[in-house]
């Protein structure tokens, strides 16, 4: 079965609601372009905007603790570059990046939306060069959709993917597949990608992207029904590429199926590489 491109999402803001996207083009060493480019972060926490560098996830708001981010639609223009926040029962706020003032007003909103906070007034930070991912490298985070609903049907309810807020969902995929694209490299839409690990979860994942609840306790089933925490992969783009919605995603060569003809041709290859050997050339 041919595992293609179901969605592609980013999250201009670290916790907030995804973007979702058609396409977009990758470069070695980035993510998803404009992915988790910004940052709400928590009061009496130091940064320099003109020197920004990555942070842990706990220095920010964060949904695994403010569960009402979940809530706060967001979209980036990069054309632009504006900014807009939706929240329920909220006019929508859309700012320009180079304007001050509405920055400022922009904090104002999130505060207002996120209610008093012991630690003192968040702030809407920019990230520099690394985005202010999870982890203190740059690379797309991918689900396998079909792990999602296995994961689900275990667990007797429905599990909405956007959970686990990844940059691309593939679908096509036996369940857990992508666990053994580990260490190796594969090819999405026009980009070559490296594998490099698992993707554990945390309590985030616990929150109903659609209403803000904190509803099922996806870590601990995960745990229950595998024996690990693990939901995707992180992939380092390893070439400039293109990616859309629709694209295939091969698979390293060793983790996809073969067809009859497939076997037949890998059967002749060892043939013909045995024969030096069978004639008694090395």
């Amino acid at each position: 079965m041919t595992i293609t491109i179901d969605r592609i999402h980013r999250y201009p803001v670290k916790g907030l609601g995804p973007d979702a996207l058609e396409a977009a083009t990758l470069a070695p060493g980035t993510g998803l372009p404009h992915d988790r480019r910004f940052a709400v972060l928590r009061g009496g926490v130091p940064f320099d905007g003109a020197a920004p560098r990555w942070l842990p996830k706990q220095r920010f708001v964060m949904l695994m603790r403010d569960t009402a981010l979940a809530r706060i639609a967001c979209h980036f223009d990069a054309d632009a570059a504006e900014l807009e926040l939706v929240a329920p029962e909220h006019a929508p706020y859309r700012v320009g990046l180079a304007d001050a003032a509405g920055r400022a007003r922009l904090d104002a909103w999130l505060n207002a939306l996120l209610g008093t906070r012991p630690e003192g007034t968040a702030r809407l930070v920019e990230a520099g060069e690394q985005s202010f991912t999870d982890v203190p490298q740059n690379c797309l985070t991918l689900v396998n959709l079909a792990s999602v609903r296995e994961l689900a049907t275990r667990m007797g309810c429905r599990l909405d993917p956007l959970r686990f807020r990844a940059n691309l969902y593939v679908d096509g995929a036996p369940p857990w597949a992508e666990f053994d694209w580990v260490g190796c490299e594969l090819q999405i839409g026009d980009a070559p990608v490296r594998v490099p690990a698992r993707i554990p979860r945390c309590a985030a994942t616990s929150v109903d992207p659609a209403t803000g609840t904190r509803d099922v306790n996806v870590v601990k089933a995960l745990r229950a029904a595998y024996g690990h925490y693990d939901m995707g992969v992180y992939a380092e783009v390893l070439a400039p590429g293109r990616v859309q919605r629709g694209d295939v995603v091969l698979p390293p060569e060793s983790a996809r199926p073969r067809s009859w003809l497939g076997h037949w041709m890998r059967f002749l290859g060892f043939l013909a590489r045995s024969a030096p050997i069978v004639l008694g050339r090395r």
